[in-house]
Parts: C-alpha cells; sequence; structure tokens
C-alpha cells in the first residue's frame, strides 16, 4: 500500500480475524490491535454463556475501536472487528473516516470446522449462525476488499496485501472484487 491505511480486518467468527491481522499489519510494518480486546467484560460474559450481542452491546465496543484507529490516523494500523453490519462500519468510520477494511469471506462449513477446533476463545460455534444472519457484506460504496479464507494464513495475507495494493492502484476502482475459489 501507497500510504499507511488503518486497515480493519472484519468478518464471522472463525474466519481467521485474529490470525490473519497480525500477520498483515507485520506485512504492511505497522501496528496490530485485537479487536476482542475492546470489547467490555459483560460482553466477553455474554458470548461466553451464548448470547448473541445487540447493537447497544456491540456500540462502546465499535467506539473504543474507532477511537483507535482515530489514533492511528496518517500512521496506519490494523485491528480486527466483525463488523458485521454496514451501520457498525459506518460507525468506525464515522470516528476514523479514513479506515479500509478487509472482509475475510470463506465457504460455512470451513468456518465451521476451524472454530471447532480453534482453543481458547470466547466465541462459541453455537453463535456461527447468528454472524452469518447478521452480516452485510461490504456494498459498493464502502472502500474495502473481499478476502477468500481458504489456503494457508501465508495465502490468505499475501491475497490481502495484493487486494489492498490493487486498492490503491490509480487505474482501480472504490473497491477490489472478491478473490476467486
Amino acid at each position: 500500500m501507497r500510504t499507511p491505511h488503518v486497515v480493519v480486518v472484519m468478518g464471522v467468527a472463525g474466519t481467521g480475524k485474529t490470525t490473519i491481522g497480525p500477520l498483515l499489519a507485520a506485512r504492511l510494518g505497522v501496528p496490530y490491535a485485537e479487536g476482542d480486546d475492546f470489547h467490555p467484560q459483560a460482553n466477553i460474559d455474554k458470548m461466553t454463556a451464548g448470547v448473541p450481542l445487540d447493537d447497544d452491546d456491540r456500540w462502546p465496543w465499535l467506539d473504543a475501536i474507532g477511537a483507535w484507529a482515530h489514533g492511528r490516523a496518517g500512521l496506519g494500523g490494523v485491528v480486527s472487528s466483525s463488523a458485521l453490519k454496514r451501520s457498525y462500519r459506518d460507525r468506525l468510520r464515522a470516528e476514523a473516516p479514513g479506515i479500509v477494511f478487509v472482509h475475510l469471506t470463506g465457504d460455512r462449513k470451513l468456518i465451521e470446522d476451524r472454530m471447532t477446533h480453534r482453543q481458547g476463545h470466547f466465541m462459541p460455534t453455537a453463535l456461527l449462525d447468528s454472524q452469518f444472519a447478521t452480516l452485510q457484506p461490504l456494498q459498493a460504496d464502502e472502500r474495502g476488499v473481499a478476502v477468500d479464507v481458504s489456503g494457508s494464513p501465508e495465502e490468505i495475507t499475501a491475497r490481502a496485501v495484493a487486494a489492498l495494493d490493487d486498492l490503491d492502484s490509480p487505474t482501480r476502482s472504490d473497491r477490489a472484487e472478491p478473490s476467486p475459489r
């Protein structure tokens, strides 16, 4: 990427935001912030109990992520956030207008399998259906790219870097299309 953007790595639980985010940050030479660390304990307790968050739960979390992104404006950074709804991304953009989204996408079965095998995370597989039901993919007027999560973390990260570079290309439209599967 030509300029140091703040990149939000987004997607449903299990797409690899926590894995890809730090790898992407390292490739871009910017700091990484784990979006889950911005959740208040009440949100973590709720999700651990298998209860989906509602918008009232999410607003303070999104505001905290947005404040971090705002503080990184012009410096660059990568932060993870599910950012499932357009209104959530709008809220983040209100705090940090220059942010760019990397939407990690993939087959539901692959994502569920990855969630089943990960350890030490509070988000149960039972909430995956609610995540997909809530998901509103990036729209044409939102600055970002969609990146398929099949393959190794290094392959996914390489696709994300290439898509971001392509997004910054002067011959490119405002939004890159999803990577082929």
